[in-house]
């Protein structure tokens, strides 16, 4: 590669061109959004549907099952899953990953009005669908409180001030407003004096429809003027409403007053938010895709004193939480750990070089390419996170080693007497395939991983593509700048001198002692190997078959868990348990978390969408250097305090970045599905179930989100006399509706919103089930007909809510794990408790949904991906070489890294996730480098010296032993500031840290000496195959 000395006589270009590079970088690296993880859009979409008053299992026949069937048929659907509670049914479409989500949400709005002729009439608007990307979390809730204002018109000012001035901020995607509702007019009507009146329900909603209706009523003009005509404006408030004529009963009029209770209040009464020790409601932010998650909740900061000199002098505008620290101290500690690395592996250059004129260049090169690295993340749209970082931490290592190979050649020439430029020629010449051969295989082993599909594949293809870039600019960087920057700063060595140009560094004479005897010690120790060629060889067997045993017994995860310092809590209440007692107890657990000295501030979402027994917290832990306890330990030390409220039970988990899907189970992290055809099946064996799993050590928190036991009034309609009197179901179901489902009869139109008014009984006739018999309808003669002449009726109970997955009813199991406990331990037990009870599988379906299944695929797929990445690795170095053999033998050194990645996991308890598959791939490519070294200087001295192969390879592995020393140490340093990380994130980084330490500790004292026996056994069986076909020409 002559043209690789071309830059060492063109400096000012070779700079000029460094320092372009390195200026678009850091440029790039001020563009470059920040985020947790990877921006990771999963194809997901939600469909919501209401029906006030509607039981579970009205919403689950009569609206998720057209949805679902108008739904399932949209091209690239592969999950859907609904949940149906009181009123309100969610259908969740996943989507496969290469499916765009613009146009599967055009589908859906298609499929949706292809299923509204199916839909129940009395819906009050038409079901709608949101793109939801459940790894977007909230980066910031907002909570408005006020001593004097109403929920209700607080959260008239949060949706039409507050949100829509937030939505204006750069960087703000979705904004959801919840614990409470806009404001209404409520009627509550008495039964009793409606009978007295003679006055049917339907009449009142009839009455009150028609009085405020709102319609354009046109214009009159003349020859010169035109004037529009108004009706006048609407009622709009309980006191312009009160005093309307809803009939006219013997020559006088009966007015709304004298039959109902009308007062301004909220359009759901059973919607309320907390906010610590207040109630309040509560804004979610969450930030668009591309966005920098830090600079956005700045932004938002920055507008709160605008937005709250826009409110009343009375209601505050505050931050409840706000998810950046923890991002914040994440990248923090990241950033400080590559700062260390990069310290770390100059430092190693140093030590071995003994030369602060050596140092400097390793010292420029490595900043070099980490900076030149930022400006293709931003060309490739990727982000600043946990992820990246990682790669960027880890590329440290390899970045150096180019400059390091080229370097050592270069001073090893300079040491003989050689002037600088001309060793700087001459060690480049030497060495600048083997820079090549390295880099190149290295990116090899990552071309699997850019072609992964799902999850996974999207969560680290910018590991991928940030090492392989980082590793190609520092090939370019350490072929272009290393030998000119050597040609300019090492000084001559005096010929015939042995002693280096900068001996009077005797603070580390002591390294040069100890290299010396390594390599003493080393080169009659690999004499010894290469008269036990069998033994050594052996060796190398029995680490093969040690890597299949580790590989069967080391458990199994997906992702380690982390700590955001965010901890998601679901309480739920017995079935059948009024709203008005569900509060207190909610209350009892927000006094007890809040008590905790680990817990910053709580938001609470007390009934609304989730059904009125349900309610959803989000708690902010203090930050991490004000607290000794890990998230996971908190919800440890809390879970037995949070099961002794009676009636009660509230599920805490900590939040985690990824979210892999799955079923709408909410109380725990893990997933556990039983899908079938008939529900009564389900309800026999979904409680089975349940409770062998809840019987399991390996598991917490077991729950289902269906539970039978809410209660249930049934109605038996005698239809035959029903229709002898002239009323038909449609009267009976209205009616009911207007009496107890908060039925929306109107709708007033404000300057800025709409409002509602709400129709309904007064509430002691909604407690009580004897209002049922005081109910009354109108027949086809205007007879006034009692409810309890059509009807009987029965209490019993039903499920409190419905799921369905496809098209088949499914019931969701959460669970969390125990402490000490793996993902692969737990599905292992749970499939072992089931075979026990002889689950009947000709009748129901079982299987882990979300991470756990996600977890399977990719043990699955792990084989398979270490596998492609040693065939590509193969094909990349058998062209490099030009030969079938010499590639085997660099790859025979990757057996006793996985030994030591696997051993090094096991020893600490680490699961193998794919953050540790990551680490292997890792290993494949640093590895291999060593025998790169090796084989190569070992060509070089059969050809051009015409040394034996005995000869060559071992006068390759003493020449290359300083360089696989540096190179090796260097990799090992800059990853052990991942295993010794404190603070955020370190669970994320500390197993990748442990793959490479353990697998190149172990591998470094093995690849020494089984690649040479390898390259003899296999440069003899190359022998005696050319020979052989020799023979075979000279016979023909």
């Amino acid at each position: 590669m002559r043209w690789a000395t071309i830059f060492i006589f063109r400096p000012v270009t070779t700079v000029l061109v460094c320092l372009a590079m390195m200026g678009v970088g850091a440029l790039s690296l001020l563009w470059l959004p920040v985020s947790p993880l990877p921006e990771m859009e999963l194809p997901i979409i939600s469909v919501r549907a209401s029906l006030p008053g509607a039981s579970p299992e009205t919403m689950a026949s009569t609206v998720a099952t057209p949805l679902e069937q108008a739904l399932g048929s949209i091209s690239g659907v592969t999950n859907m899953v609904s949940r149906s509670y009181e009123g309100n049914t969610q259908v969740n479409l996943e989507f496969d990953f290469n499916r765009d989500i613009n146009a599967a949400a055009r589908d859906v709005q298609a499929a949706i009005n292809q299923a509204r002729p199916l839909l129940p009439s009395g819906m009050r608007q038409p079901p709608s669908y949101d793109k939801v990307n459940p790894n977007s979390a909230p980066v910031v809730v907002l909570s408005m409180t006020s001593p004097t204002a109403t929920q209700p018109q607080l959260f008239d000012l949060a949706t039409t001030i507050v949100a829509q001035k937030l939505a204006q901020v750069k960087g703000v995607g979705e904004i959801s407003v919840g614990g409470a509702s806009l404001p209404a007019v409520r009627i509550s009507l008495n039964p009793q004096l409606l009978v007295s009146a003679g006055i049917a329900l339907d009449e009142v909603r009839s009455a009150l429809a028609a009085a405020n209706a709102l319609a354009p009523n046109g214009f009159i003009e003349d020859s010169e003027y035109q004037w529009s005509v108004s009706s006048g404006r609407q009622l709009n408030t309980a006191a312009q409403i009160r005093p309307l004529i809803i009939a006219w009963r013997n020559g006088s009029a009966v007015r709304l007053q004298d039959v109902a209770t009308v007062r301004d209040a909220s359009e759901d009464l059973y919607n309320v938010g907390f906010v610590n020790d207040q109630e309040g409601v509560l804004l979610i932010v969450r930030r668009q895709a591309d966005a920098n998650i830090i600079q956005t909740v700045d932004a938002i900061h920055q507008r709160l004193p605008e937005l709250e000199a826009m409110l009343p002098s009375d209601v505050q505008l505050r931050v409840a939480q706000d998810r950046t620290p923890s991002i914040r101290a994440t990248l923090h500690e990241a950033r400080n750990t590559l700062v260390i690395a990069v310290l770390l592996v100059i430092g190693v250059v140093l030590v071995f070089l003994q030369n602060w004129r050596a140092a400097i260049i390793p010292a420029i090169a490595v900043p070099a390419s980490l900076i030149s690295t930022f400006a293709l993340m931003y060309w490739f749209g990727f982000s600043l996170n946990t992820i990246s970082l990682m790669a960027l931490i880890v590329a440290t290592g390899f970045v150096v080693d180019d400059a390091i190979v080229v370097l050592e050649s270069i001073m090893r020439h300079i040491e003989r007497g050689v002037s600088p430029v001309r060793a700087a020629v001459r060690g480049i010449r030497e060495v600048a395939f083997t820079v090549v051969a390295m880099s190149v295989s290295l990116v090899a082993v990552f071309l699997p991983m850019w072609l992964i599909g799902g999850l996974v594949g999207r969560l680290f293809k910018q590991f991928a593509v940030t090492l392989s870039v980082a590793v190609l600019l520092s090939l370019i960087i350490s072929i272009i700048l290393t030998p000119m920057m050597a040609a300019r700063l090492l000084a001559p060595v005096r010929a015939g001198s042995t002693e280096r140009s900068v001996s009077k560094y005797r603070g580390v004479a002591w390294v040069a002692t100890l290299g010396k005897h390594s390599h003493d010690f080393y080169a009659r120790s690999l004499s010894w190997a290469l008269r036990h060629k069998g033994f050594t060889l052996l060796t190398l067997v029995l680490t093969i078959v040690l890597n299949g045993y580790l590989y069967t017994v080391i458990p199994k995860g997906l992702f380690p868990q982390q700590d955001t310092g965010q901890v998601l809590g679901f309480f739920r209440v017995d079935p059948g348990t009024s709203f008005e007692a569900t509060l207190p107890k909610l209350n009892r657990f927000r006094e007890l978390l809040l008590q905790d000295p680990a817990i910053r501030n709580i938001a609470v979402f007390a009934g609304g969408r989730g059904g009125n027994t349900s309610s959803m917290l989000l708690v902010e832990l203090q930050p991490f250097d004000q607290r000794e306890e890990t998230a996971f330990e908190v919800v440890a030390r809390l879970r037995p305090q949070l099961q002794q409220e009676p009636g009660a039970r509230l599920f805490l988990t900590p939040q985690q970045d990824i979210f892999t899907g799955g079923g709408l189970g909410r109380a725990g992290s893990y997933q556990y599905s039983i899908l079938g055809t008939d529900l009564d099946v389900l309800k026999e064996w979904v409680p089975k179930i349940r409770q062998a799993m809840a019987t399991l050590p390996e598991l917490e928190d077991v729950d289902t989100d269906t539970n039978e036991g809410a209660q249930q009034i049934s109605l038996r309609i005698d239809r035959e006399r029903a229709a002898s009197l002239g009323v038909d179901m449609g009267l009976i179901t209205g009616t009911l509706n207007n009496s107890f489902s908060q039925r929306q009869v109107s709708v007033v139109y404000g300057r800025l919103n709409q409002y509602n008014i709400v129709l309904g009984v007064q509430e002691r006739f909604a407690e009580d089930l004897q209002s049922l018999q005081q109910i009354e309808m109108i027949g086809s003669e205007g007879q006034r007909i009692p409810l309890s002449v059509l009807t009987s009726f029965e209490q019993g109970t039903s499920p409190t809510s419905i799921g369905h997955q496809g098209l088949m009813v499914a019931e969701s199991i959460s669970f969390s794990l125990a402490e000490g406990v793996t993902l692969d331990q737990a599905t292992e037990a749970i499939n072992l408790a089931l075979a026990e009870i002889s689950v009947p599988t000709h009748q129901i379906q079982t299987g882990f949904d979300g991470t756990a299944r996600v977890m399977r695929d990719s043990i699955v797929q792990q084989p398979f991906l270490i596998f492609a990445a040693l065939i590509t690795m193969y094909l990349v170095l058998g062209m490099l070489y030009e030969s079938y053999i010499h590639p085997i033998t660099i790859l025979s050194t990757l057996p006793s890294a996985g030994i030591g990645a696997l051993l090094a996991l096991l020893a600490v308890g680490e699961e193998f996730s794919i953050i540790a598959i990551i680490g292997v791939f890792l290993l494949i490519g640093i590895v291999k480098k060593n025998a790169i070294m090796m084989v190569d200087y070992a060509l070089i001295a059969e050809r051009r010296d015409g040394a034996s192969p005995e000869e060559a390879i071992y006068q390759a592995c003493l020449v290359r032993f300083r360089p696989i020393m540096m190179t090796t140490i260097s990799a090992i340093l800059g990853a052990l500031p991942l295993i010794l990380a404190r603070g955020a994130g370190v669970e994320m980084r500390q197993p990748l840290g442990l793959t490479i330490v353990g697998g190149l500790a172990l591998s470094q004292i093995l690849t020494i000496y089984t690649t040479p026996v390898v390259y003899l056994y296999l440069d003899r069986f190359r022998q005696r195959y050319r020979a052989r076909r020799a023979l075979k020409q000279a016979h023909s």
